[in-house]
């Protein structure tokens, strides 16, 4: 893979049920969501909705470790949920999920039926690799108010994810900044998939596959990687 991902020791020994596993792509079409990808998203939501057998999303065991990783550096899970309730939440009310863009549908799609948080990063605007970190306080998260570019600052403490330019998505994969968001231009880009024991290493990796398949099949001759497998678990301290 082209990009590097690297998590800090301090987010390890936050999270030691952490890990990750990233799909990167290049030759992507991407353009306004189609009948096709509305599908996708509703036939996910149906997917969600016999996983779930008819408890809200946060008592799910998945979203439930990871209400307890944002507890513990500070974050109000029920305030700022982790993309994956926060999607299920809405796909399961009125609202329905959001129709946003043909790669931004593929990849919710696949948060929402496999009850995991997913993210796309558009690599022609991510400068350098990209880290999970704890936040000093100090960087920049710039992101829109009132139509408006505003710059905020994460908390102290903070899990965020940052390149060498500033903070892409702050308390963890809760709110992702528009500077590499997905856009209708983008052409290479990377998926990443995140997950807390319990959820099972096998689960995730065929949510990559499942989220691999689905960006050949809409963007023919795409090159696209998936890792091996998903990166190990850190051990639980002693």
């Amino acid at each position: 893979m082209t990009l590097s991902l690297t998590v800090s020791d301090e987010v390890r020994a936050l999270a030691p049920g952490f890990t990750h596993l990233a799909v990167e792509a290049h030759g992507l079409t991407n353009g306004p969501s189609t009948d096709a990808s509305s599908a996708l998203l509703d036939e996910a939501t149906r997917r969600l909705a016999v996983r779930l057998d008819g408890r809200a999303p946060h008592e799910d065991p998945h979203m439930a470790a990871w209400r307890e990783v944002h507890t513990a550096f500070g974050s109000k899970p029920s305030r700022t949920r982790n993309s994956a309730e926060a999607l299920a939440k809405r796909a399961l009310s009125d609202a329905g999920l959001p129709r946003i863009n043909l790669l931004v549908d593929l990849y919710n799609a696949i948060s929402v039926a496999h009850l995991v948080p997913v993210g796309g990063e558009d690599l022609d605007r991510v400068r350098g690799g990209m880290r999970l970190v704890r936040a000093a306080g100090d960087e920049d998260f710039v992101t829109m108010a009132g139509g408006e570019e505003v710059v905020e600052h994460p908390d102290p403490g903070e899990v965020v994810w940052r390149d060498e330019a500033g903070v892409t998505c702050r308390r963890w994969n809760w709110r992702q900044g528009p500077r590499t968001r997905l856009t209708e231009q983008t052409v290479s880009g990377v998926f990443l998939l995140e997950a807390m024991a319990p959820m099972p290493l096998a689960d995730m990796a065929k949510a990559a596959t499942e989220l691999a398949e689905l960006l050949e099949e809409f963007s023919p001759g795409a090159r696209i990687e998936v890792a091996t497998e998903p990166l190990p678990r850190a051990p639980a301290p002693e």
